[in-house]
């Protein structure tokens, strides 16, 4: 082979491994990531039948989701996600028939390391990530019994994102953050507005969140006006972790309020934890709910645990709800 030859073939191959140099560090910048969860087990709601079947979501909605960011300088950097739901036992989209594709999170936004954090499209609300960080179960809409009191037991107006909302995050200083949100009030609807602050630093944690959520009063639904607001602690000793939570919504729709608690631990056992979580709804009219959860969470990888757990839901004049599921979750 000729000197020429040689050096043109050099050439050709360093263009070559800048090109896939360049694409991996564009594809580098965009995360693709998920959490699948699927359990076989029986599941009884107050006043109903029990069911017996294999089911998606029970401890963490599954859901896959895409980020990104690029960085403009100066501290300043560009963001978006678009996280999806999705049912694992059927494989349909959302978390039931008619939800929006990318209902968990979109959008974009704005990130400076002294200004912090603006995001615009559809938000997770700080009601909800307060309510999921102070409980033992976190974000499980099967058992949770703070996710189930705040968001599907009739109190709380709204889903846990808002759409069409532009939300602000402060930098963290000294273990101190706070936050804003509103949702504007598009077509026939009111504006929701809300705002958190919370402190994290060494074994302590807590977060106070207040918000204001309407729907379309076109609707006949009761949660036409809530007002919520929600105090949360929490304690890591090391071997075991606890958590309180104290709410109260005022429904200024049906003049009804109710009053929110809950207590649970986790606590350390092998390669896995003990969950504990209870929690009751005290209406000023209505009935009152009491729920209880307990479990095991044992983790095969840190992307990858199975859980067994077990739920007692009483609600006033209806015969007690009773569930339990064997899962498995894993993330990527």
């Amino acid at each position: 082979m000729s000197k020429t030859k040689t050096a043109s073939t050099r050439i050709a191959t360093a263009a070559l491994l800048a090109l896939a140099a360049g694409a991996a560090s564009a594809q580098s910048k965009v995360t693709l990531y998920g959490l699948m969860d699927m359990s076989v087990g029986s599941t009884k709601n107050v006043g109903g039948e029990a069911i017996i079947g294999a089911e998606s979501g029970k401890m963490s909605t599954s859901y896959f989701g895409l980020s990104g960011t690029e960085d403009l300088g100066n501290g300043l950097s560009a963001f978006f996600t678009l996280d999806s739901f999705m049912r694992m036992d059927s494989g349909a989209s959302g978390r039931f028939n008619g939800d929006a594709f990318w209902a968990r999170n979109a959008f974009v936004g704005l990130s400076s390391k002294d200004l912090g954090t603006v995001r615009a499209g559809r938000n997770t609300t700080p009601l909800f990530v307060s309510t999921l960080l102070f409980n033992a179960f976190g974000d499980s809409f099967g058992y949770s019994p703070s996710i189930r009191h705040y968001f599907t037991s009739g109190t709380v107006t709204g889903d846990s994102g808002w759409s069409d909302s532009v939300q602000y995050l402060t930098p963290t200083w000294s273990g101190f953050s706070a936050g804003a949100i509103i949702a504007a009030g598009e077509g026939a609807g009111g504006k929701n507005y809300g705002v958190n602050a919370g402190y994290n630093s060494g074994a302590f944690a807590s977060a106070l969140v207040w918000q204001h959520a309407y729907k379309d009063p076109s609707t006949t639904s009761p949660l036409d006006n809530t007002e919520t607001w929600q105090l949360n602690g929490s304690y890591d000793f090391g071997a075991a972790k606890l958590f309180g939570q104290y709410g109260e919504v005022d429904n200024k729709s049906i003049h009804r309020d109710y009053k929110i608690f809950g207590l649970g631990a986790t606590i350390n056992v092998g390669a896995g934890k003990i969950l504990a979580q209870y929690g009751q709804i005290s209406a000023s009219a209505g009935p009152d709910r009491k729920t209880f959860s307990i479990g095991y969470d044992y983790w095969l990888s840190k992307r990858t645990d199975l859980y067994l757990v077990g739920m007692s839901d009483q609600l006033d004049g209806q015969s007690d709800g009773a569930s339990y599921s064997l899962g498995l979750r894993h993330r990527f």
